[in-house]
């Protein structure tokens, strides 16, 4: 069953199922009256009793949501309450009950039938709070995500996805090549004979780039497997104008029309295709309440957040755009029907009239024809101009040429071993290049079916683009380059021999490579390269929870501090399994984030709660000016430097908030009225402290990105040095704007450790305390030396040592029992007293290092689900 279908039937089942629940509900009061009883008794359990049933069982089939199921059981403890009233009516009607009794009993089941609409009610409110897609599962809190730059922030630092060129409208103009990354970015590159110079990045995406074109005279148009396409200033400083959500998976291709330049076609994984007219998508109207709710775009991504004119709008025969306005909903595009399947690539042909494979017309959205021959998935597409032939590439390494007229293959060519990513055709559609998964870069005349290797490369192609007589190439590889291509002239190429005849049949290709010659390319090395940096490859999270070790593609290894987003060691092209031995420290902090290199660089993910489960001593830190023993929740502190840039910029902005009478308002009050949430504590005090530490500054050199989900569902990622504090509250995740506001956190869980304190067996020390003790997790072995330093000599005798368990003052603060604090040895003392005796901790018969906490030990040493016991005694030879 597809996934559509599914979905589609879940529905179908939900709406049988409340639509019975009615009906049944009608006749419980009609059967709880006097008149009808037994008619109802009869109807309710003949016929409820088998569609209960049913309707039970395929809800746990179908997985339907817990509402659904728990509907289903009050209905069930109802129909028996009430076939329990049917039967004493009747009962009453033969005179064998009081009718007391059954009044009572009435009344009863009046009663449960209220209830049971109270608590479907509260289900329905529960499962909708704050929750648009109607989801009765809680509500899962927005992520905040952050991800380093390199230090060269003008280089792609993962494989490119796609190319795309800009011709200069001018004669002493420059030419544009637009590369779009999985490193989330596009980048624009002024071109000229021998240099390529970064002039602008395109950052907004959350997610791999899979594909960009141009429509109109400067939209630049992109799509991304974060679901959403969005609209560039192609010759602005990166600013993007339009975020557009319509698919419900990857988005993975894009085609548009040259001569009706507004008219752009996108496909993904989801077996979804749209035709959208960027004009229409783009075109502002005053907002009003209900279209506020289903914005389109996000400011924080430097769009308007006003509403194009209009929902949906189609391609009349004469190519123009025929609108149908919609206030309250917005542009919607037009839907192509007839494909489920996952769509891989898109083409178009210059009017805009044609688009395959399958083939549909974007003025209906209608399928025109579907083409069968090739037996794996298309992984790229070519239209000629007029639109009667296209060019595919496909998974099962063939090349073929469709007539659309006819609805068939032409010709297929046999020219790679392995699946065909890329194509790119001569102006004339004589030629074609073509470069995929074996590596290699190909031209076929195809009339002739002649074909010759023009390069190879390290890495798989995944996309080509022409310019003048040159060829870029792009691949899983940060850099591009790019190779001759003579291509207002190939046959200049096949002069130079080296050819061979491109067969009908997928392995004769493959047979021809392994019994024939080595082929031998015709350029050995590319005219110009774009240099990239290398992808982190693997990466480590080291045991102290601040650093992480990685790989790149190139072999070097580097040591990464999060809370500041930089490399503090590079060891070069060394064993990263060693490396990462050799720093193995023994040290148990609570994992607060995680970490990804999907997008070639280091990706530190925030979710509350878990992330705020992390502290440590400043002295730790190395926090200069700050108590040794202050404890610092390590996410706060670097929420706090993340945001020092847009909190600076916002109060110059906007200055101390005020209420409506003109109070300034404090962080408790803006924490309350913006987020509207209060399940937090305050920690370290209700003032608000915006100091960031030099541990947690970041670099404004090469600044992180912010990634999280906006106000209106759609993601957005942003320089911190680019947040320049008009950005709505909203857009951040609300427990993210109330730590840094209001230094507020979620209350934490297991942050003690209880453990037993005996001295040891044969010491000649009594028992210090009764009863077991508790501790902060981060607690260092040399603080409860310190307590058992001061419970051995201030209390001396030890015959009056108290035995409770409580802390000497000086050592924790505020008497708790029995709860081991931070200090250190009381000041003020006798002479006496100043002799401290040299202590030492153990567990489990192995001496325990000062610097370890109770956490480490508890981790490594002790490795039992019971209460720590540890035991202490004097330094052998003192």
């Amino acid at each position: 069953m597809d996934k559509e279908d599914f979905t589609e039937k879940q529905q179908q089942q939900k709406i049988k199922f409340r639509r019975f629940q009615f009906h049944h509900s009608l006749a419980l009061i009609h059967s709880i009256s006097r008149n009808g009883a037994w008619i109802a008794y009869l109807v309710v359990d003949v016929v409820y009793r088998e569609i209960l049933r049913l309707n039970w069982n395929k809800s746990k089939s179908l997985n339907l949501s817990y509402e659904t199921k728990t509907e289903a059981m009050f209905c069930g403890l109802l129909f028996f309450f009430g076939e329990g009233i049917y039967l004493v009516d009747a009962l009453r009607k033969l005179g064998g009950i009081n009718k007391i009794f059954v009044v009572y009993s009435n009344y009863l089941a009046m009663m449960i039938f209220f209830v049971f609409l109270l608590g479907v009610v509260a289900m329905h409110r529960v499962g909708s709070a704050g929750n648009t897609n109607n989801s009765v599962r809680p509500r899962k809190e927005k992520r905040l995500t952050y991800v380093f730059s390199d230090a060269d922030d003008t280089k792609h630092c993962a494989g490119i996805n796609c190319l795309k060129v800009l011709k200069s409208t001018v004669s002493d103009g420059c030419d544009y090549l637009f590369t779009g990354s999985r490193d989330g970015t596009l980048k624009r590159w002024a071109l000229s004979e021998d240099s390529a110079t970064c002039s602008a990045t395109f950052e907004s995406h959350v997610d791999w780039v899979n594909d960009a074109v141009l429509a109109g005279d400067r939209t630049l148009v992109s799509c991304s497997s974060d679901t959403t396409l969005k609209t560039w200033n192609c010759l602005s400083d990166g600013t993007c104008t339009k975020t557009l959500r319509q698919h419900s998976d990857y988005v993975i291709c894009l085609a548009a029309a040259e001569k009706n330049s507004n008219v752009v076609a996108s496909g993904g994984l989801g077996g979804e295709v749209f035709i959208w007219d960027v004009e229409a998508a783009l075109t502002p109207v005053s907002k009003s309440g209900d279209a506020m709710e289903d914005d389109c775009s996000n400011g924080v991504n430097g769009s308007t957040n006003s509403l194009p004119v209009t929902s949906l709008r189609t391609i009349s025969s004469s190519n123009s755009i025929s609108a149908h306005t919609s206030q309250s909903h917005g542009y919607v595009p037009v839907g192509a029907k007839g494909h489920k399947e996952s769509v891989y690539a898109l083409a178009m042909n210059d009017s805009g009239t044609r688009l395959v494979v399958r083939v549909w017309d974007p003025r209906t959205g209608s399928k025109a024809m579907k083409l069968r021959g090739h037996t794996d998935n298309i992984r790229a597409l070519l239209l000629d101009s007029t639109g009667r032939y296209c060019l595919s590439g496909s998974s099962d390494s063939m090349i073929r040429l469709w007539d659309l007229g006819m609805q068939r293959c032409v010709h297929s060519y046999a020219v790679h071993t392995d699946s065909v990513w890329a194509l790119a055709s001569t102006p004339t559609f004589s030629h074609v290049y073509s470069g995929g998964r074996d590596l290699s870069l190909y031209l076929t005349d195809l009339a002739t079916r002649e074909s010759i290797l023009l390069c190879t490369k390290e890495h798989p192609i995944l996309q080509l683009a022409l310019h003048d007589d040159s060829i870029w190439a792009a691949t899983t590889d940060s850099s591009v380059h790019r190779w001759p291509a003579e291509a207002h002239n190939p046959q200049k190429v096949f002069q130079r021999g080296g050819s061979f005849l491109a067969g009908n049949l997928s392995f004769s290709r493959a047979r021809v490579s392994l019994e024939g010659p080595t082929l031998v390319p015709v350029y050995k090395e590319p005219t110009l390269i774009i240099p990239g940096t290398p992808a982190i490859v693997q990466h480590e999270i080291l045991n102290n929870r601040r650093h992480v070790l990685t790989k790149d593609t190139a072999g070097s290894v580097k040591l990464w501090e999060i809370t500041r987003g930089i490399v503090i060691e590079d060891y070069g092209k060394v064993s990263f399994e060693e490396k990462k031995e050799q720093l193995f420290e023994m040290v148990s902090i609570p994992a607060w984030f995680t970490v990804d290199t999907r997008l070639g660089s280091l990706s530190v993910h925030l979710d509350t709660p878990q992330c705020f489960s992390a502290e440590m001593y400043s002295a730790d830190l190395n926090i200069v000016g700050k108590p040794e023993d202050d404890k610092v929740n390590l996410a706060r502190e670097t929420l706090k430097g993340l945001l020092a840039h847009w909190l600076a910029k916002r109060r110059q902005k906007h200055g101390p908030p005020t209420s409506a009478n003109g109070d300034v308002l404090s962080g408790k009050d803006i924490a309350h009225r913006s987020l509207g949430h209060s399940r937090v504590d305050v920690d370290g005090g209700a003032e608000n402290d915006s100091k960031v530490y030099p541990p947690f500054e970041f670099s404004t050199v090469s600044p992180p990105s912010v990634v999280t989900e906006g106000s209106q569902g759609g993601p957005w990622r942003k320089k911190i040095t680019d947040l320049d504090g008009s950005e709505d509250e909203k857009d951040f995740p609300w427990w993210c704007l109330d730590c840094v506001l209001n230094n507020r956190v979620p209350p934490r869980e297991n942050t003690k450790c209880s453990f037993y304190l005996l001295p040891c067996e044969g010491s000649p020390f009594q028992i210090l305390t009764q009863g077991k003790l508790s501790a902060p997790r981060i607690l260092r072995i040399h603080k409860v030396v310190n307590y058992v330093v001061e419970k051995l000599v201030l209390d001396k005798p030890l015959d009056n040592a108290n035995t409770d368990g409580t802390l000497a003052p000086g050592i924790g603060g505020p008497l708790q029992h029995p709860v081991v604090g931070d200090g250190s040895f009381r000041s003020g003392l006798k002479p006496w007293q100043k002799l401290k005796p040299s202590i030492e901790i153990l567990c489990n018969n192995q001496v325990l290092s000062p610097e370890m906490s109770l956490a480490t030990v508890r981790a490594y040493i002790w490795k039992k689900p019971e209460d720590l016991i540890l035991n202490y005694r004097v330094v052998q030879g003192r």
